[in-house]
């Protein structure tokens, strides 16, 4: 018994086929009643069988395993569930026999309200509050419904059944083959499943409205959500529809289910998950309302659909081995999303916006208490940690650098027979490196290895000398600090023109490359970009002379969005390095000035946020006019876009203005707090004014919460009042992420303190932590003052991370970071080790920071001249 406890993974002795699970769920008790007979092969001689259970109390005297073909029943003499394993070991007192035989399991759970497992989530039907129970099972929590082999690998058919109450509606994976009503309880039974693995199993008990589509060849869609609410699902549908028929062809295999269902869910811990058949969401994440959405939300919507579509290939038709491999899942989904919402809506330029998951990943990778893609699991406790921005981000990164380097056909036709290949199993990386080597003949396996198996990337350095480029890597920390990584990189890069792009894999520490071609008598001042279109994972450093001369191209309009993203944040990333001036970041950020593209500015306002924390705990006294000038960067795209939408605008537009406004408001530009305040009035006074359409509602929220104190509260009491109003999710977060922007400390405490309150579903809390600068310690403070609480509501779940990660990380001082390791000293947890570690980095980075803008000589005249410079 004692040689199962404390190991990673289940024995393989005994290899679960097929599932035939009964289940009945008391919504009103929060519990369920269940039986599972499981179709078991016995591979090897044993006497035990051990699988996971985890919060589920076994009746002993229901457990049992019949053999095939014998009609001799062996029941255990010992049954034990070791709760921190989360392993059920069976002990027979004899050998069992090899092949197939029938485990069967009586078991009781509750439906927990912690959004893992099998849980309970609430809704309101006719003012009246009631429960739904909900499944959420990746990564490792079937187990908390039903006793399973729950492991990846461990892929087998499923049989359900529901016994729920005749008035509610019953979903999973499959479709309904038979209801039996008796009396107030029905009997739902589902198809068989195709093979598949645990965490991929759903089942959803509620009272929902529909709206249906089908694709051409005949799948049936339906979006399921609150009742009264259907409408906002049409815009989910109609993405769906296209978004699987374009799969369908990519990957040359047609969707394997007879049916798909996207339920929309009021609690719900993760974005969404990609359950066979019956995808979970999010509310923000699948509704779409005409009148009070976003162009954001619509944006999100399409993008989330897409990603967890693609899942029902590369996923659930080809799962992962093991977590070690879940960056194959998540980068390539969120890769392959970008591909079909840029098919299906070209005029939003998504390709462009792809570069904010490239820079998340690489702010993440920057760290050296990153990792690898690949990454070691040794425990289930540890799954969740990395359901992060390496797997995903950097995973769909690497992808589009390999998609770049192999060219789009090729990488294509090779996927395809990857998928045919291993449809129905399991795969590791190895498996898709091997298929796209096969397909394209390059040393996709030898370049890969350098990216996925080694944390980090390097940033590569280029000089222009006697008509040559010095091309040098050298591992990138956000630190500033060296590491001794080496890659093999695809460089491209372009002199002068688009029209003259080299490409070359950089294999070695250091090479020239000879550039007399581009440098002719008129060439020769001529701007020089490399990783062109930002398709490497890789940063670039420029000598001086070639950064004038890009800055000089930026200002003259000469790149493309993703070459003018892609200078600017290398050149945020190497200033918070220490590697170059605050004074050189700020003069290129004064080039952007007459910037319109949406993706640039976002990431431009998001650097000045940063820019502006950090100098603020710098050189406070200067404050007044760097924040003039980023006033002065945003003014051009402000007036051209203005509060009001034009006819027939672009979504990109309708995106920008929110953003723009927002920022200005942050700033405390004056006019656009005062125009705010009118349109907030309008709005009080007339929630479907034209004046505050949802595009600027944010900002005018933020605004509103800039000029608010304790005395004169009026503004904060409006918008809990719109937020307690509001059915609509989407609004509710939009005023949850406003309000924390305010500068009182005593609001600040309110807020804080309303997030945890009933009103804010549990996983929204984290949106009222995105406090202002004055609002660090209070957050602090509060923060430690209520961690039982936090602990004991988030902590069995990935979310909790997000606290750790959103107190700790803003602050810059070397005295919090002892101060912070004080009060972890005693309450880590190997689920938020490695986001602890990594907060206490960025606290760290941004104290060095700090230290080199104190010693930078000349920063104030410089920034004095740029705040007052004329254009």
């Amino acid at each position: 018994m004692e040689i199962f406890k404390g190991q990673p993974r289940l024995p393989k002795f005994a290899v679960p086929k097929r599932y035939d699970l009964q289940l009945k769920p008391d919504l009103s008790a929060c519990k369920f009643a269940g039986s599972v007979s499981i179709d078991v092969d016995i591979v090897a001689e044993t006497r035990f069988i051990v699988l996971n259970a985890a919060e589920l109390s076994i009746n002993p005297g229901s457990v049992s395993f019949s053999p095939r073909n014998s009609s001799k029943v062996f029941d255990p003499k010992k049954v034990e569930l070791v709760e921190e394993d989360e392993i059920l070991v069976l002990d027979f007192a004899e050998a069992l026999p090899l092949g197939l035989g029938v485990l069967a399991i009586g078991f009781e759970g509750i439906l927990n309200d912690r959004m893992k497992g099998f849980y309970r989530s609430t809704y309101e039907h006719n003012g009246e509050k009631k429960n739904m129970a909900v499944t959420q099972f990746e990564p490792a929590d079937a187990r908390r419904s039903f006793p399973c082999w729950d492991e990846p690998s461990f892929k087998a058919m499923f049989k359900i059944t529901l016994d729920v109450p005749s008035e509610l509606v019953a979903l999973s994976n499959m479709p309904v083959i038979e209801e039996k009503v008796n009396g107030p309880v029905k009997t739902v039974s589902y198809q068989e499943s195709p093979i598949m693995s645990t965490y991929l199993v759903a089942y959803v008990v509620g009272l929902f409205d529909y709206v249906e589509d089908h694709t051409s060849d005949g799948i049936k869609v339906r979006v399921y959500c609150q009742v009264g609410k259907a409408n906002q699902g049409e815009f989910a549908l109609k993405v769906a529809v296209r978004t699987l028929e374009l799969y369908k062809d990519y990957f040359a295999v047609p969707y394997p289910l007879p049916k798909l269902d996207m339920i929309a869910i009021p609690d719900f811990a993760a974005g969404a998950m990609e359950n066979y058949g019956l995808v979970t969401y999010r509310e923000t994440a699948l509704l779409y309302d005409e009148q009070h959405s976003a162009a954001a939300n619509k944006q999100r919507v399409a993008t989330v659909v897409a990603h967890e579509l693609a899942h029902q290939w590369f996923g659930n038709l080809v799962t992962m081995e093991w977590w070690t491999h879940l960056w194959l899942n998540e980068g390539f989904a969120t890769w392959v999303s970008y591909l079909a919402t840029d098919s299906i809506f070209p005029e939003w330029r998504i390709w462009t916006q792809f570069l904010d998951e490239l820079t998340d990943g690489l702010r993440l990778d920057g760290l050296a208490e990153s990792h690898p893609i690949e990454v070691e699991i040794n425990h289930a406790a540890e799954i969740d940690e990395i359901f992060d921005a390496i797997s995903y981000r950097k995973g769909a990164s690497v992808i589009r650098m390999l998609q770049s380097y192999l060219g789009a056909e090729c990488f294509q036709r090779s996927l395809a027979s990857y998928i045919k290949k291993h449809a129905y199993s399991n795969a590791k990386t190895e498996d898709l490196w091997a298929a796209l080597e096969e397909g394209s003949g390059e040393p996709v396996t030898k370049l890969m290895n350098t990216w996925t198996k080694q944390k980090g990337y390097p940033v590569v350095s280029v000089k222009f000398k006697d008509q040559k480029l010095e091309f040098e890597q050298s591992q990138f920390f956000s630190s500033g600090s060296l590491g001794d990584g080496q890659w093999i990189v695809p460089i491209t890069f372009c002199c002068g023109s688009y029209d003259k792009k080299k490409s070359f894999l950089l294999q070695t520490k250091s090479e020239n490359y000879d550039v007399k071609e581009f440098a002719s008598d008129s060439n020769k001042s001529a701007w020089i970009k490399l990783n062109v279109d930002q398709t490497g994972f890789y940063r670039v450093k420029y000598d001086e002379e070639l950064a004038a001369r890009l800055r000089y191209a930026i200002e003259n309009k000469y790149l493309t969005p993703t070459d003018r993203f892609g200078i600017l944040d290398d050149s945020f990333a190497l200033c918070m390095a220490r590697q170059l001036p605050l004074t050189s970041l700020l003069t290129l950020m004064g080039a952007y000035r007459e910037e319109l593209d949406y993706t640039v500015l976002s990431n431009l306002i998001s650097i000045t946020y940063k820019v502006g924390r950090i100098a603020a705990d710098a050189r406070p006294e200067l404050m007044d006019n760097i924040n003039q000038f980023f006033i002065n960067i945003f003014q051009y795209s402000a007036e051209k876009l203005g509060w009001d939408a034009t006819q027939g605008e672009s979504h990109l537009d309708s995106m920008l203005r929110g953003e723009i406004l927002t920022a200005l408001a942050m700033l405390g530009h004056k006019e656009t707090l005062s125009e705010a305040s009118r349109r907030f009035d309008a709005f009080l006074k007339d929630r479907n004014t034209p004046l505050l359409p949802p595009d600027t509602r944010k900002a005018a929220y933020v605004a509103v919460m800039q000029t608010v104190t304790s005395s004169n509260r009026a503004g904060f009491d409006s918008l809990l009042k719109i937020y307690r109003e509001t059915d609509l999710s989407q609004e509710k977060i939009r005023i949850l992420g406003s309000l924390p922007s305010c500068p009182d400390q005593g609001i600040i405490r309110e807020v804080l303190k309303f997030s945890l309150s009933p009103e804010v579903r549990s996983q929204d809390a984290m949106y009222a932590l995105a406090v202002s600068k004055e609002g660090r310690e209070v957050a602090w403070t509060w923060f430690k003052e209520n961690w039982d609480l936090i602990l004991k509501t988030y902590g069995s779940g990935f979310l909790i991370t997000r606290f750790v990660s959103a107190v700790v990380s803003p602050f810059a001082s070397f005295e919090k970071v002892k101060e912070v390791e004080e009060f972890f000293a005693n309450r880590s947890m190997p689920s938020i080790a490695r986001t602890l570690k990594q907060s206490l980095e960025r606290v760290n980075i941004n104290a060095n920071w700090v230290k080199s803008i104190q010693a930078e000589q000349n920063l104030g005249e410089a920034i004095q001249e740029l705040a007052y410079r004329k254009f």
